[in-house]
């Protein structure tokens, strides 16, 4: 899952043993997964503490932090491109008597810290998956020293350490709302940096996590995303009836405020009966279910180390849609991983006409360095990996309009998000994630309401909102 995205912190004191900073202000620019959002969004409470004040403007920024991703070659390869920018901007504050602290976070930075400081000298300070809640400490060193990398892997919680957001921030972020209840993975696909970058499975608390999400509903958020690199192993002790994230969903659910909840990402190997039987039981589940394959082919699911085989697969998703027939299915696709040949792609293939995708991401491998799959033989050229998802990506947008399409005409229940792009336009989504602008008063944002899906679009459907609140 990959969005792009600018986030930055909060009001203005100092540090300590500094002289108390005025006007101070961040810019966080976040790059990759939603878990890199929510991160960007804690880092930016941590940082309003400490006295920096809200940007989306580089060139007034006392402070800039790129969150990273290195999923993907080109998502590394951005940052360096954009730390070039970012050097410019730098430069010709310096020639006005302004200094700027840059700095690099997420996952290029636990992986290459040594490396960006190298790359790019303008580099002030590199700070890892595990370390943002030391943000501050690292702002002082930056002060007074050298370029330095901190990503040691903290044995402690961090997220125990880390500002919780106020009230009004909560609200300029909108109705809905990340929350990460999981980190790290022990599957060790073969072509996957997340083991390496945010290291093992570790799962937040229950408690921890119930409080945070009664602090964003109390705010007015309505609808939690759970968040995880692989959020179905979650075993933070929810108790009750229900054992592991289904237990952790009944206690979300009961959040005075919270109607929908979602979660991603997950792995076929740990979809077991309790998760899938809660889409059947819990009204507050949304019907949507991101599960990445990965291949169709057997033989490519075993070099990738996935631990399950393409009929596996397509037996839980039987299963997920008996328990919940409209339920809408999303997954990842890699094609041209090391071995593949066109019979392969072609399992991939019959794979998607056998299930048919109500959504997908898509893309060509990329070898990561220091991954088991960057030392495989065979890797498909650049051209042929480039037809290949061509091919793929046309059958999923068939796919994914003809899911679309068969909701025209439907009611749903719709939450109001943001006002729309038109003057008396308000957007919200379905319980599919589907995107729907409607006329109507910014009053109702907040709100869920049932809405005639009236006609689909390129990326969103125009809706009629009928008389009443949805409940």
């Amino acid at each position: 899952m990959t969005v792009d995205s600018t986030a930055a912190g909060t009001d203005a004191a100092g540090f300590a043993g500094l002289p108390r900073a005025k006007n101070q202000k961040v810019l966080i620019k976040s790059y990759g997964c939603q878990m890199n959002v929510y991160d960007a969004a804690r880092m930016a409470d941590s940082l309003g503490v400490e006295g920096y004040s809200e940007t989306k403007d580089a060139g007034e920024a006392d402070l800039v932090i790129l969150n990273t991703c290195h999923i993907r070659e080109r998502a590394s390869e951005k940052v360096y491109s954009e730390l070039g920018r970012m050097n410019e901007i730098k430069e010709a504050r310096a020639a006005k008597g302004l200094s700027t602290v840059l700095a690099v976070a997420g996952c290029v930075a636990q992986a290459e810290g040594p490396e960006l400081i190298r790359r790019q000298p303008a580099v002030d300070f590199v700070i890892g998956t595990q370390s943002y809640h030391q943000l501050p400490e690292a702002l002082k060193r930056a002060a007074g020293g050298p370029a330095f990398v901190m990503t040691d892997f903290d044995t402690g919680d961090k997220f125990q350490q880390l500002v919780p957001p106020v009230a009004e921030k909560i609200k300029s972020r909108g109705v809905t709302a990340f929350v990460t209840v999981q980190e790290g993975c022990d599957k060790f696909c073969a072509f996957c940096v997340v083991p390496y970058t945010r290291g093992v499975e570790l799962s937040r608390p229950a408690r921890q996590i119930v409080e945070e999400v009664e602090r964003l509903a109390n705010a007015g958020v309505r609808d939690v995303t759970l968040l995880g690199q692989n959020v179905n192993a979650w075993n933070g002790g929810a108790g009750g009836p229900r054992a592991g994230l289904p237990g952790l969903f009944e206690k979300i659910a009961g959040v005075p405020g919270i109607s929908r909840i979602r979660y991603m990402t997950s792995h076929p190997c740990d979809m077991d009966d309790g998760l899938i039987e809660a889409h059947r039981d819990m009204p507050a589940l949304m019907p949507y279910l991101h599960l990445p394959v990965q291949s169709g082919s057997d033989r490519v699911l075993k070099a990738m180390n996935r631990k399950h085989r393409a009929a596996d697969y397509v037996k839980i998703i039987e299963r997920v849609r008996r328990a919940r027939p409209d339920i809408a299915i999303s997954s990842d696709f890699i094609v041209g991983f090391p071995g593949e040949t066109q019979s392969d792609f072609e399992d991939t293939m019959r794979l998607v006409r056998e299930i048919g995708f109500a959504s997908a991401y898509s893309f060509k491998y990329s070898s990561r360095p220091g991954t088991p799959a960057a030392d495989l033989p065979g890797h498909p050229d650049e051209a042929m990996k480039s037809r290949r998802l061509l091919e793929l990506q046309i059958l999923l947008e068939e796919q994914r309009r003809a899911f679309n399409q068969a909701r025209v005409g439907t009611m749903t229940e719709v939450l109001f998000e943001k006002e729309g792009r038109h003057k008396g336009q308000i957007g919200g989504k379905t319980p599919h994630m589907q995107a729907v602008h409607a006329e109507g008063p910014a009053e109702l944002i907040g709100q869920i309401r049932l809405v005639e899906l009236a006609e689909l679009g390129s990326n969103s459907f125009r809706g009629r909102i009928a008389g009443g609140t949805a409940p």
